[in-house]
């Protein structure tokens, strides 16, 4: 049915959280949050590219690291 088309999955990551200052890039149960959502992503089989929109070349970084 989809065999045609390519899916995309867009992560909005951006770096200044108030509440929680660097929150994308905390690490929560041994991995930065933003790898968390990076991976689920990629698990699900659902995407042919994933993409993290970020303002902060850290996140950048670690999105590239996890494979963004």
């Amino acid at each position: 049915m989809y065999q045609d088309k390519s899916f995309l999955a867009i992560i909005p990551a951006r770096g200044g959280s108030k509440r929680i200052p660097r929150k994308n890039i905390k690490v929560f149960n041994g991995m930065p949050i933003i790898a968390w959502a990076i991976l689920a992503a990629k698990e699900s089989g659902l995407f042919d590219y994933i993409v993290v929109s970020t303002d902060g070349d850290e996140i950048k970084l670690i999105s590239e690291k996890y494979g963004a």
